[in-house]
């Protein structure tokens, strides 16, 4: 890598001790956006300033993972503190901050995941969107079914479930939404073409069925020969109502936006204007993103603290429902940190372990507040800003992992149907698994990021092997603890996936011309005596470059910029 530094003219100023310089590589090609580098000040930097420096760009990543911990701490403090349970008025209390945090981050998610995906594909050619979008897909379904096939091992050969006794489990007293297979699926397509998107933002579609009435219900006891009850009627028999469910209907959104963006990258200039405010956008939401991650620390502790203050009995977990909540965590556990960052470490060559550890904000936030999607924007400033994935890797593939990659959820629901099953004592056949693991990959789509949406889905995958769907109420003891894992380990997926897209990319990505990068290096303590240090990743190697022994003073670099297009600094640190 190459700088230039020379004198500026007489109207251009910098701070003094201060140099501004354009990145390029050895061939003279202009860095590419987002591109990872370092500036050091040499040996002039103590060992002292260095530690303190690596606190202070990593103290939010710190902050947040000890608001989760300090949340279950707190939790903990305040249970047995008392001896009565917290009314619901005192947890809505201490959730206050959390929920603010919370909000902030969903207003966020509409106008980021449009506006990212829409300026991502655009700016590739359809031929680049086709394979980025293809090595996402197949990431996705990979990851999908080893998340399956490891659920469905671990629970026939742990059996959390044996000898176990429906009557015996605690069950909450409502009961799950009736429902079938197919209404289940053709909602998940019919969602998928929204008629209205705006109140796509606000409200997906959904069926419902009615149970019969008296006049059904003595005409189905007159055609038989003994008295029966509402529920042996077929659910297939109920009439069908459809209703506007209030709740984001973010796989439409998905569909609209991956539409938009391949058709203005068809339209060429015609298409640019559009396109460039949807850039614009994309990089005002990054902005507000990174001022409300900085409230991450606090609403991650508020919600955790909530959250456990709300939960029935710290006892469930480890009595009734004890080998089925550690089949589940061992399995995510193992998806999550064996399968994925083998995967990762196979293809890029590199251990994931850093990579894992940039990405502890937005696992923090996903363990908080239970949504893949609201997630989002706390992972594209990660992946983006500590990671250096390109930006048009990121965009294009984190909204859509958010909405179709759910490896937690089909892990859970496999396990979770073989658990049922066992407690009521079924045996399965062989191709009852396989049924089992191909619903709970479809299911696992179509719960689309939302917490607790795998409960829908779970009866979907009950109905498949001829279980009742009420015993979806046997697991929801523990099911809201387990979802902040489930999610955390699709938070965890979706930014490993994106790391080896990016990966695989990078060839394709490096044949569009990137614009230029520049960056300011901020005054030295000595300005006559200091070392630039610059590392980035180019074509796959490492490559650092140590130069400058000349005052800093008003330094500028050499420029392909003229007339207007040159910016004053006036005075103030700037980075074009």
């Amino acid at each position: 890598m190459d700088t230039t530094v020379m004198p500026p003219d007489a109207t251009d100023k910098l701070i003094p001790g201060s140099a501004r310089v354009e990145l390029t590589s050895t061939e003279g090609d202009p860095v590419k956006p987002n591109s990872r580098f370092k500036i050091t000040a040499g040996e002039n930097m103590s060992k002292f300033r260095q530690v303190t420096g690596c606190m202070r760009s990593n103290a939010l990543t710190i902050l947040s993972v000890l608001g989760v911990l300090s949340g279950g701490i707190l939790a903990v403090i305040l249970r047995y503190a008392r001896d009565g349970r917290y009314t619901q008025r005192e947890i809505a209390y201490v959730m206050f901050p959390g929920d603010l945090f919370l909000r902030m981050l969903k207003a966020l998610i509409i106008p980021l995941i449009v506006s990212s995906l829409i300026s991502a594909i655009g700016s590739l050619d359809l031929k680049m969107s086709g394979k980025i979008g293809a090595r996402a897909v197949a990431y996705y379904m990979s990851t999908t079914c080893c998340a399956v096939v490891l659920g469905i091992i671990l629970a026939t050969s742990i059996r959390p479930g044996k000898g176990g006794n429906v009557d015996e489990i605690s069950r909450p007293t409502q009961g799950a939404r009736p429902t079938t297979t197919p209404d289940l699926l053709m909602d998940l397509v019919r969602n998928l073409f929204p008629p209205n998107l705006i109140q796509a933002c606000i409200a997906q579609y959904k069926t419902v069925l009615v149970p019969p009435t008296d006049e059904q219900f003595l005409a189905a006891m007159n055609a038989t020969e003994g008295p029966i009850n509402k529920t042996a009627i077929p659910l297939s028999e109920w009439r069908m109502k459809y209703e506007i469910e209030p709740s984001t209907n973010i796989l439409g959104l998905v569909v609209f936006a991956l539409v938009l963006g391949i058709t203005l990258g068809k339209m060429g200039p015609k298409g640019k204007p559009l396109l460039d405010l949807f850039s614009c956008l994309s990089e005002a939401f990054m902005i507000i993103t990174s001022w409300v991650i900085h409230l991450s620390p606090i609403g991650v502790l508020f919600l955790v603290t909530a959250q456990m203050l709300e939960m029935e009995s710290f006892e469930v977990i480890v009595g009734q429902l004890g080998m089925y909540f550690l089949t589940v965590m061992l399995g995510l556990f193992t998806h999550g940190f064996i399968v994925l960052t083998s995967m990762y470490f196979l293809i890029t060559k590199r251990m994931p372990f850093q990579f894992i550890g940039n990405m502890a904000e937005a696992l923090a936030t996903a363990f908080a507040t239970s949504s893949s999607t609201a997630t989002v924007p706390v992972a594209l400033a990660c992946l983006e800003d500590k990671n250096g994935i390109d930006p048009r890797v990121t965009r294009f593939v984190m909204p859509i992992g958010a909405t179709i990659n759910m490896d937690g959820t089909a892990l859970y629901e496999a396990v979770a149907a073989l658990f049922i099953a066992q407690v009521r004592g079924v045996s399965l056949t062989l191709g009852n698994i396989i049924a089992i693991s191909i619903t709970s990959t479809a299911a696992s789509i179509g719960a689309a990021g939302i917490p607790q949406a795998g409960l829908v889905t779970m009866v979907m995958v009950l109905d498949t092997v001829g279980l009742p769907a009420e015993d979806v109420t046997l697991i929801l003891a523990v099911d809201w603890f387990l979802d902040r894992f489930r999610t955390f380990t699709n938070v965890l997926g979706d930014s490993l996936g994106a790391g080896i897209v990016n990966h695989l990319s990078k060839k394709d990505l490096s044949e569009m011309p990137p614009p230029q990068q520049f960056v300011t290096i901020p005054p030295m303590a000595n300005p006559d005596d200091f070392t630039i240090e610059m590392e980035k990743e180019l074509n796959g190697m490492a490559v650092t470059t140590a130069e400058r022994s000349q005052p800093a003073e008003d330094v500028w670099q050499s420029t392909s910029m003229d007339g207007d297009e040159k910016q004053r600094l006036n005075g103030k640190e700037t980075l074009c």
